[in-house]
């Protein structure tokens, strides 16, 4: 058997303590070098001494700066390398239209082909992530993989496997083989753990932490 945890990043530091940001870069290279805040740092080395987490064989981060901040303590910790694979990074989010779609938020998990101008939809960034994990478990067959990704990429990609039910709160509520799996906003860092026999996903599981509450993470 394969192991699989698929790892959403720490808390990252939020947009409101930058007071300017003069840069020619595009909007996708600006949030790929979004760093982890303090209280991000902290939660990071909490969860790479966490049992669970431990006699990991192989980690995979995305080519975000806040994944690589999350995965290096538990890379420190066990002695491994890492290997960065941008077809692991977030969603590429497009022209903002927060006061043009209301409800867009729920709109791009009930629509999967739901994209803003210059962004990715759900089955954009499925696709290349899909294509990426498997790739991986190949290459490690029976061994533990970390992943170290973000919460769209993540949840797009369980979507193909899970039930999608009604929101609240904007919460994300999924079920897996009619159990459900989770009902909530997605923490800071998260943790997923899959089970894959013979290249395929045999079981999903949500893992919590008491030494980790629930945090926004953005």
């Amino acid at each position: 058997m394969t192991t699989v945890y698929l790892i959403r990043h720490s808390v990252r530091m939020k947009n409101d303590l930058i007071e300017s940001y003069n840069t020619s870069q595009d909007k996708t290279i600006q949030n790929e070098k979004i760093i982890l805040s303090v209280l991000g740092e902290k939660r990071a080395e909490i969860l790479a001494n966490e049992e669970e987490l431990q006699n990991i064989d192989v980690v995979y981060t995305s080519s975000s700066v806040r994944t690589l901040q999350t995965a290096k303590y538990l890379i420190e910790k066990q002695n491994l390398k890492v290997n960065i694979d941008e077809r692991l990074n977030e969603r590429v989010v497009g022209k903002p239209n927060d006061n043009e779609v209301v409800d867009w938020f729920k709109i791009q998990y009930e629509d999967p082909t739901y994209k803003t101008v210059g962004g990715e939809s759900q089955l954009d960034v499925r696709k290349r992530f899909e294509e990426a994990f498997f790739e991986i478990i190949k290459k490690h067959k029976d061994k533990r993989i970390a992943i170290f990704s973000h919460g769209y990429a993540i949840t797009f990609f369980l979507l193909k496997y899970c039930t999608l039910l009604p929101f609240k709160d904007n919460k994300l509520n999924y079920e897996y083989n009619g159990k459900e799996l989770f009902n909530k906003t997605i923490n800071a860092p998260e943790v997923f753990k899959l089970t894959i026999d013979n290249e395929e996903i045999k079981n999903i599981e949500l893992i919590e932490f008491d030494d980790l509450p629930f945090e926004i993470g953005v």
